[in-house]
């Protein structure tokens, strides 16, 4: 399998020049990757500026960030010319790699605008490289520039950032040099979610368990059914007690703690996210946790009930 880190850079739209187009507030105009072997050595490179299609102004920061000016995209070839041939560049058996989780997600929604074959009919399974630096080198949760990563590592900056194929290749050295035990800690990207019940995507990492629902009609209808709200163990599978019921303190994430008798304490976040149909979707997670953290959570969930006692 072969690794494909992947960079882009888009324009979006002006205000007072032009207005934004809801379908597609991000257009990609620099295509950048670098192909890597399974022994994480470069072997191939791909890069295009690609003609703008929906926004005719370069944003003030995108351009000073970029320095790149609308003449120059004009040299460039329309989208769905370049995206036929960056995927046949690709080949067939590979996993893309980010800085980030934006960069897929924005590359699906542009090829959807010009309704070219989606890249996948599931979500897609990619390599975070900010997160995987964040778990190699730090604590897993703060996610760092770019720049600030080629810093820690002492890795030589011999070409400018904030370009396609530049930023691709530097990308591509940090995840050179991460130990192959932490890519294990791959991202899911859910431009397309699962279509049923079925789908419905149920992970083990070393740690945590994620699952990702299909999409509901709304928010109440999400939290009514009972596998967004299940709370059973995930390593020995079995209905267990909740110690603390599911409580939100912000009315987008909610917690719950519940108790194994032979694993200890666990503790579930769902997050309700919304989708490009403008429906909802679920991600949850359940990890254990000390009774220390659960006494914490605990604390949480009273300091917003007197919270919102007192409005």
């Amino acid at each position: 399998m072969n690794y494909i880190v992947l960079d882009l850079e888009w324009n979006q739209g002006n205000a007072g020049k032009e207005p934004e187009v809801k379908e597609m507030p991000f257009e990609i105009i620099d295509i950048g990757a670098v192909k890597l072997g399974h022994d994480m050595t470069v072997f191939d490179q791909y890069t295009q500026l690609i003609k703008p299609a929906v926004y005719q102004y370069m944003h003030k920061i995108t351009g000073d960030l970029i320095h790149l000016h609308m003449q120059d995209l004009q040299k460039g070839r329309p989208f769905g010319e370049v995206i036929d041939e960056f995927l046949k560049w690709c080949g067939e058996d590979y996993i893309f790699c980010t800085w980030g989780p934006l960069d897929l997600y924005e590359l699906q929604r542009n090829m959807h605008y010009y309704n070219t074959e989606p890249l996948s009919r599931t979500p897609l399974k990619f390599l975070d490289v900010q997160k995987l630096f964040s778990i190699a080198y730090e604590d897993g949760k703060q996610r760092r520039s770019l720049e600030y990563a080629i810093d820690y590592l002492n890795i030589e900056k011999n070409i400018p950032f904030h370009r396609a194929l530049s930023d691709a290749g530097y990308t591509a050295r940090i995840l050179a040099g991460i130990k192959e035990s932490v890519l294990g800690n791959y991202s899911i990207d859910t431009y397309v979610l699962p279509g049923n019940r079925k789908e419905e995507i149920h992970v083990m990492f070393h740690d945590y368990m994620k699952y990702i629902s299909r999409e509901f009609p709304d928010k109440q209808t999400a939290l009514e059914d009972r596998e967004v709200t299940s709370t059973k163990c995930y390593l020995c599978h079995k209905n267990i007690r909740r110690k603390i019921r599911w409580f939100s303190p912000n009315g987008k994430h909610y917690y719950s703690v519940s108790y194994c008798p032979v694993h200890g304490y666990m503790k579930s976040k769902i997050r309700i996210r919304r989708s490009e149909n403008n429906k909802v979707y679920v991600i949850k997670t359940s990890k254990f946790i000390s009774e220390q953290d659960c006494d914490k959570i605990l604390q949480k969930k009273d300091h917003g009930r007197v919270k919102g006692q007192s409005h």
